[in-house]
């Protein structure tokens, strides 16, 4: 019996260690790569390090826009709310069973690892569940984009709601839909309740309720996009293929906000909105300030958490200004991600809820700003 597990683990480790010989190119800091092997990124996580994954990017008409630093644009984001009826009309449909039945579902497969074939129907799955909500929109005023990537199946999803006024100018609501055990990813159970699911149905719930917004008639001047990247544990590379496809078009993405786990407390007398301030955009970052103060009942706290540790790093290395909103100081998050362990049992819906208010104010007070570039 010893011998047969002893074969059974030696397989698995080979097959991990045939698929996973590619050298990659991970930028770990401004201007600072590293080449190390597929294999060894799970190391770098477990060390707490942020990398984006920039092989496949270096030769592309516009790579000059990943190796250089940026001079990012900057806009006159709104000082004060002005959309305090339309929030709390549609704050009070806001549903928490709905985000637990959709969580609930997210995390029954196996492993939503981008390579694996649960990762892929995890994809799929989140793309139904996205027509079914979206489809109170009138036909014409909504888009529903699966972004192919060349190497792996998982696609990531984007959800456009065109301007009538200004379309060019686009705000993006961010999420990814992987998860990733550190083990052996495709082998090993990865609910990922928070990492990110929490995130994702945190947009799901978001884009939900606004879509009965825009069903009443209220289209927005900006175009809206709700974005469900794959493949953030690798090192962003879904979002690093999205906006440097982006940044290739000359798109104009005037604000991007992203929410990775959203569901975990750890104090429950101590709950706030933990508010990324490295490696975002200020001015987007005192937006926020703005939004969580006039629409959440919990405070925020500002906090750290290193270069590329999630998918707004893509949007800043593609220079668009990006923030970040987590659910709490990164010190305080939940330290179960990344395992077997990351499971619904642990989170909060009470907190999730206050990240899709947050979401949606957000998001209504963008729709229909006129923007203007500063700088």
């Amino acid at each position: 019996m010893r011998s047969r597990l002893f074969v059974f683990i030696s397989l698995v480790c080979l097959c991990v260690a045939i698929g996973s010989n590619d050298v990659r190119i991970l930028e770990i800091g401004k201007g600072e790569r590293i080449e190390v092997r597929e294999s060894e990124k799970g190391l770098l996580k477990r060390r707490g390090v942020g990398f984006i994954d920039v092989t496949d990017h270096l030769n592309w008409p516009w790579s000059k826009n990943v190796d250089d630093e940026h001079d990012l644009p900057s806009y006159n984001y709104p000082k004060q709310t002005s959309e305090v009826d339309s929030f709390e009309n549609l704050s009070t449909l806001i549903d928490k069973d709905e985000m637990y039945m959709n969580l609930a579902n997210f995390c029954s497969f196996f492993t939503r690892y981008y390579k694996s074939p649960s990762g892929y129907e995890s994809a799929l799955w989140l793309s139904e569940i996205i027509h079914n909500i979206t489809d109170v929109i009138p036909k014409g005023a909504v888009e529903i984009e699966h972004f192919d990537h060349k190497k792996w199946r998982q696609f990531s999803i984007i959800v456009r709601i065109p301007g009538h006024k200004t379309p060019e100018n686009l705000v993006v609501m961010g999420s990814h839909l992987d998860s990733l055990n550190l083990i052996f990813p495709s082998w090993i159970a990865t609910p990922g309740a928070d990492d990110n699911g929490s995130g994702t149905v945190t947009n799901l719930e978001a884009l939900r309720v606004y879509a009965k917004h825009i069903a009443d008639g209220n289209f927005p001047d900006n175009t809206v996009e709700f974005h469900f990247y794959s493949a953030e544990e690798g090192g962003l590379l879904g979002s690093m293929d999205v906006f440097s496809s982006y940044k290739e078009q000359e798109k104009l993405v005037v604000a991007m906000i992203q929410q990775d786990m959203t569901g975990y407390v750890r104090n429950k007398r101590d709950e706030h909105i933990g508010l990324v301030t490295d490696f975002t955009d200020p001015a987007l970052v005192d937006f926020m300030k703005v939004i969580i103060n006039s629409y959440a009942s919990i405070p925020y706290r500002e906090t750290t958490c290193g270069y590329a540790c999630s998918d707004h790093g893509s949007a800043m290395k593609n220079g668009f200004p990006a923030a970040f909103i987590l659910e709490s100081e990164y010190n305080k998050t939940n330290q179960y991600i990344h395992t077997t362990m990351d499971t619904l049992d642990r989170l909060s819906f009470d907190h999730m809820a206050e990240h899709a208010k947050v979401t949606l104010g957000a998001v209504l007070e963008l729709a229909n700003w006129e923007f203007m570039r500063l700088t």
